[in-house]
């Protein structure tokens, strides 16, 4: 249990810092208001816990084996997150009525998750980078599953209300568009950080 310091350190910095989840929620929070956003955001977190099964039997390496396969997961992750940036930039204003089937779905925010190329990275840098458990992998990699999801999950509330705070407190509808706006640039900015690095 040695590295379990640096371990929730690293998983603070890596999974509360802003990328395509954590962006993404706080623009739904502004968009549509933190109580339309917790369906996407337990999407996300269940999302997330694919990921980590995906990276911890090996399947993204296998996936990532493949000729032609990264190209093709790239471009549709890209795809999403331009989508999801443009679904957020044009919502309508939290003082209109908000048409339901136009806010982010609970499958949503699994998919974001799916595609979220920083999600894979962090678990990756995580799971490969500490050992909690000398001897058992089985209870070394609960481990792991358990502390990300803890991380993940109080991170992603923060960023979901912090989106909505947002909002509430600019109440104008240029500055709440312009709000919007901001957010679905800076999601699309992340990925492109995240396929660069």
């Amino acid at each position: 249990m040695e590295g379990l310091f640096g371990f929730i350190l690293a998983g603070v910095a890596l999974l509360s810092s802003p990328g395509p989840a954590n962006l993404s929620l706080a623009a739904i929070g502004a968009a549509f208001g933190a109580r339309r956003g917790l369906g996407y955001m337990a999407g996300i977190a269940i999302g997330m816990i694919i990921v980590m099964g995906i990276i911890a039997t090996g399947v993204m390496g296998v996936l990532l084996a493949m000729p032609g396969a990264a190209p093709v997961l790239t471009t549709l992750a890209a795809a999403y997150i331009v989508y999801l940036a443009y679904r957020i930039a044009t919502a309508p204003l939290l003082t209109e009525s908000t048409d339901q089937h136009r806010q982010p779905s609970f499958f949503g925010g699994v998919f974001l998750s799916l595609v979220n190329p920083k999600a894979y990275a962090a678990v990756t840098a995580l799971f490969s980078g500490f050992v909690l458990v000398e001897g058992a992998l089985k209870l070394d990699v609960a481990l792991k599953i358990a502390i990300v999801l803890t991380i993940f999950s109080s991170s992603n509330v923060v960023w979901l209300f912090v989106g909505a705070s947002l909002t509430q407190i600019a109440r104008d509808p240029a500055i709440n568009r312009a709000i919007n706006m901001i957010f679905a640039v800076l999601l699309v900015a992340s990925v492109a950080l995240a396929l660069l690095f």
